[in-house]
C-alpha cells in the first residue's frame, strides 16, 4: 500500500467518522471499570475520561475486547496508534511491545502493569518480560503516552501499558454475576474461560465480595518439526479475589491471588530465507528439545479510604514470584572445533556454514558431530515486592479547581540466573545428549534493585483551560553479584558491581476546550529508562513532545496527535531475543535519536438498535513514524551494528493502520478488522531494504460473529488471518519467522 493511498484512506475515513451519531455503545458494551479500589492508581477510570485527560491516552473496555475475543495481545494492541509490535511465535506468548519508538524487545522500554502494579518479573533489574498476562482474562486495557506516562515509571520514554483483570462485579448485595466461554479451533486449539462473583451483606454496614476466575488454553502449534512433535503450548491461569466494602462507600479492601502455569514448545530457531519461502511453518530438527516452563504468582492487597468527600487515600501492597526455564538451542560448534557460531549467523549465511546447517536440519540418515549442538538451560527466578500509595485531594482556589495527587512507591526486585549448557549430537533426525552441563556453569549471578519513587501532579482547571504539571523522582540502587561458574552452591568469592541512579522526571500537559466538541492539547515530559545492574553506560533519556486536537464527545471522536521524542542517549540491551552475539545483559549506547510521527484515531457508530434495528460501528487507528539515528557509531548490539547518522531504526514501520467495522442486530453481531503494517528493517540502515533484512508488509483481515440463542447464551466464532496471508514477521531472535496463519475458534458463551 503506497503512502499516498494510506493518506487518502485516512482522510476519507476521518471524514466519515467525525460526524455525530445517535449512539456510541450499547448498554451491553459499557465501560469495564479498572476496579473501584484502585481507580486513583490509574490514569483513567473509564473510556470517556480519555478525551479530557492530560496526555495521549487510549482505553479498550470489555466490549472492545469481547468483539474478537483475542488471546494474542499483539492483535489487541493493533487497535491503538503509536504502539509497535514485533511478533515472535504467533500466539502472543512472548510479546515485544514498544511505544512511540521506544524499542520493542521484550517490552523492556515501557512500563507494563496489571491492576496498577508493575508486572514484569523484575521491572527494575530485568524488565525484559518472559511472563506476560494472558489477554483472554483481561477486562480492559489502557495505554498512556506523553505526559500521562510519568505517573507510573520507571520507564517513561515511550509510555505505559496497564492491563485490568476482571473486577469483582459491582452488583447489588446478594446478586451473583458471571461469564463462561468454551471455544475449539484448528491446530487442536482449545480455550475454556469463566468467572463468577458478587457481594453479600455481612451486617454492620459491611459487605463481602468474591470472584473466582479460571482460564485454560491449548494448541498443538501451527509449525511442523521435520521429525514430528508438538510445537504448541498449554496454559492454566486462575485468579481469586476477596473484597470488603462499607455500604457508605468510604472503605474498600481487596485481596487478589493469581496463579499462572505455562509449558510451551517454543524456540529461537527460525529459518533461512530460502527455506522460509519454500515452507514458512517448518521447524528444523535442531529445535526439537526446546521448551519453556513458566510459573508465576501474584499477591496484591489494595485499600481505598475516602478520608473526606474530596480526599481519598489508596494503598496497594504487592508481590510477584516468577520461575522460568527456557531450555533451547543456543549455538552450533564452529568448523575448527574451537568455538561456537550463533544460530542467527548460521541462518543468515548458510552457504558459509554448511556443517552447522547440516547439524541444525538433522536430515534422515545424517550423523552430526558429537556435541555440536549447544542447548542452554536459561533458568531464572524472579521476585518483585513493593507498596505504593496515592493521596488525591480535590479543592478550589477562587474560580480554579484543583485535583492534587501525591504518591510514593517503594519497590524491590531481583533476577537470579543459575544456568548451564548441555551438548547434543544429531543422529538420524534425533538429538542425543552427549555432555550434560553443571548447574551454574554458564551463568551464575543475581541482579537486584531497590527503588523509591515519588510523584506529584496537579490538574488545574480554569474555565476552558486545563493545565496538568507533574514531577516524578526516582532513586534506584542497582547491584549485580557474580559467583564463579564452578561455584553452584555460592559459597565462594563474589564480584559485586553497584550503582545508583537519581532522576527527576518532569512533565506538563495543557488542554484548551476551544468549542463544545473541540479540544486542543499539547504536552512535554522527560523520558527515562533505568539502566540494568552492572551497566556502565548512561541511562536512556529523552525529551518528548506532543500536540494535536481531540474532537468529539462520548458518542463519536477523532484525535490527531503529533509527537516528537528527542533522545539524548538511546540504549540497547543485549538479550538472546535480539540475536545474541554479545554478553547477555550488557547495554550499548546508541547516541542521539529523533523519533517523530502522527497518531490518528477516529470512531463513530451509525444507527441505533432501539430506533433503526441495527448499529454500524466503524473506527480507525493510524500511525506514521519517522525514526532516525543522529550520530554515527559502531556497536556490538546486533540490531544496530555499524550506524551512520540518518539511518532508520529497526523494527519501526513507517505506516500502521487498523480499520474496524461491525454490524450489530438485536440478536446477532458481526465484526471485521483490517490491519496493515508497512515493511520495516531488521537492522539499522537506510534506502531500499534488501530481502535478508526486510520485515514484510502485510494486510491481515480478521472476522468474528456472535448469535444469541437465548437471552444469556450465544454462539461465537472468529477467524484470524482470514485469507491465510504468509509473511516474515521478524528475523529476531534467529532467522525468518512466520506470522500466525489462519486460526479459527468457535463455541459457546454464557452470561448471567
Amino acid at each position: 500500500m503506497s503512502t499516498r493511498m494510506s493518506v487518502s484512506c485516512c482522510a476519507l475515513l476521518i471524514a466519515g467518522l467525525s460526524g455525530p451519531s445517535a449512539m456510541a455503545e450499547t448498554a451491553a458494551e459499557g465501560d469495564a471499570g479498572s476496579g473501584q479500589v484502585i481507580d486513583s492508581i490509574v490514569v483513567t477510570a473509564s473510556k470517556a475520561d480519555t478525551l479530557d485527560i492530560g496526555g495521549s491516552v487510549q482505553r479498550l473496555d470489555t466490549a472492545d475486547l469481547e468483539r474478537f475475543s483475542y488471546a494474542d495481545i499483539n492483535r489487541v494492541l493493533r487497535q491503538i496508534p503509536g504502539v509497535y509490535l514485533q511478533e515472535e511465535e504467533g500466539f502472543g506468548l512472548r510479546p515485544n511491545i514498544g511505544i512511540r519508538g521506544s524499542g520493542t524487545d521484550r517490552n523492556g522500554r515501557i512500563t507494563v502493569m496489571e491492576d496498577g502494579v508493575l508486572i514484569a518479573p523484575a521491572p527494575y533489574s530485568a524488565p525484559a518480560a518472559y511472563y506476560f498476562p494472558r489477554t483472554a482474562r483481561i477486562a480492559a486495557i489502557e495505554v498512556a503516552k506523553g505526559p500521562a506516562a510519568i505517573k507510573y515509571g520507571p520507564m517513561t520514554v515511550g509510555g505505559a501499558l496497564n492491563l485490568f483483570s476482571t473486577p469483582i462485579p459491582d452488583v447489588a448485595a446478594g446478586t451473583l454475576a458471571g461469564k463462561a466461554e468454551l471455544l475449539l479451533g484448528n491446530h487442536d486449539g482449545r480455550r475454556a474461560h469463566g468467572w463468577a462473583g458478587g457481594w453479600a451483606p455481612l451486617g454492620g454496614g459491611i459487605e463481602i465480595g468474591a470472584l473466582a476466575e479460571g482460564l485454560y488454553e491449548h494448541s498443538s502449534g501451527f509449525k511442523r518439526l521435520d521429525i514430528g512433535g508438538d510445537t504448541g503450548f498449554e496454559i492454566t491461569d486462575w485468579t481469586v479475589k476477596l473484597g470488603l466494602r462499607s455500604t457508605d462507600g468510604r472503605h474498600a479492601l481487596e485481596f487478589k491471588y493469581q496463579n499462572y502455569d505455562e509449558t510451551s514448545n517454543e524456540t529461537y530457531l527460525g529459518l533461512t530465507l530460502a527455506d522460509f519461502a519454500a515452507s514458512p511453518n517448518r521447524r528444523y530438527n535442531g529445535s526439537q528439545v526446546d521448551v519453556m516452563d513458566v510459573a508465576h504468582t501474584t499477591y496484591q492487597l489494595s485499600h481505598r479510604f475516602d478520608i473526606a468527600p474530596n480526599i481519598n487515600l489508596t494503598t496497594v501492597a504487592y508481590r510477584t514470584d516468577t520461575a522460568r526455564s527456557w531450555y533451547k538451542l543456543n549455538d552450533v560448534r564452529n568448523s575448527a572445533d574451537t568455538g561456537w557460531v550463533a544460530i542467527g549467523s548460521v541462518l543468515d549465511n548458510p552457504g558459509a556454514n554448511p556443517l552447522q546447517m547440516a547439524d541444525l536440519i538433522g536430515a534422515d540418515g545424517f550423523t552430526g558431530r558429537a556435541g555440536a549442538l549447544r542447548v542452554r538451560n536459561n533458568n531464572r527466578i524472579y521476585q518483585s515486592t513493593g507498596v505504593q500509595s496515592v493521596l488525591t485531594a480535590r479543592f478550589g482556589t477562587g474560580g480554579i479547581a484543583h485535583t492534587l495527587e501525591l504518591s510514593a512507591r517503594y519497590h524491590e526486585d531481583e533476577e537470579d540466573r543459575l544456568q548451564q549448557d548441555d551438548r547434543y549430537q544429531m543422529i538420524d533426525g534425533r538429538m542425543v545428549l552427549t555432555t550434560p552441563g553443571a548447574p551454574g556453569s554458564q551463568d551464575n549471578r543475581i541482579g537486584d534493585a531497590k527503588a523509591w519513587a515519588f510523584f506529584i501532579r496537579d490538574t488545574i482547571e480554569a474555565g476552558d483551560v486545563t493545565i496538568v504539571p507533574g514531577l516524578r523522582y526516582e532513586t534506584i540502587d542497582l547491584r549485580q553479584t557474580r559467583w564463579a561458574l564452578t561455584d553452584p552452591d555460592r559459597t565462594g568469592a563474589t564480584t559485586v558491581a553497584k550503582s545508583n541512579v537519581d532522576v527527576f522526571i518532569p512533565g506538563i500537559s495543557a488542554t484548551w476546550r476551544a468549542a463544545e466538541n473541540v479540544r486542543i492539547v499539547a504536552g512535554a515530559h522527560r523520558g527515562f529508562a533505568s539502566p540494568g545492574p552492572g551497566s556502565t553506560i548512561d541511562p536512556e533519556t529523552s525529551w518528548n513532545y506532543e500536540a494535536g486536537v481531540k474532537l468529539g464527545n462520548d458518542t463519536w471522536r477523532t484525535e490527531v496527535i503529533g509527537f516528537f521524542n528527542d533522545y539524548t542517549n538511546l540504549v540497547g540491551t543485549c538479550t538472546a531475543s535480539t540475536g545474541g552475539n554479545c554478553n547477555i545483559g550488557d547495554q550499548f549506547a546508541g547516541g542521539e535519536v529523533d523519533v517523530k510521527g502522527v497518531e490518528i484515531t477516529a470512531g463513530r457508530t451509525f444507527g441505533r438498535i432501539d430506533d433503526d434495528g441495527f448499529e454500524f460501528p466503524v473506527s480507525l487507528a493510524y500511525t506514521f513514524t519517522d525514526a532516525q539515528f543522529k550520530t554515527s557509531f559502531a556497536s556490538g548490539y546486533e540490531p544496530w551494528g555499524t550506524v551512520t547518522a540518518g539511518d532508520r531504526l529497526p523494527y519501526l514501520p513507517r505506516h500502521q493502520m487498523t480499520v474496524n467495522a461491525g454490524l450489530a442486530l438485536n440478536a446477532a453481531r458481526l465484526n471485521a478488522t483490517l490491519n496493515w503494517v508497512g515493511k520495516a528493517r531488521a537492522t539499522a540502515g537506510r534506502g531500499a531494504i534488501v530481502p535478508a533484512d526486510r520485515i514484510d508488509d502485510r494486510v491481515v483481515i480478521d472476522l468474528s460473529a456472535e448469535v444469541d440463542l437465548l437471552r444469556n447464551l450465544s454462539l461465537f466464532g472468529s477467524v484470524q488471518n482470514l485469507f491465510d496471508v504468509t509473511y516474515n514477521a521478524a528475523f529476531s531472535p534467529a532467522g525468518a519467522r512466520p506470522g500466525a496463519p489462519r486460526l479459527a475458534l468457535g463455541g459457546i458463551r454464557a452470561r448471567f
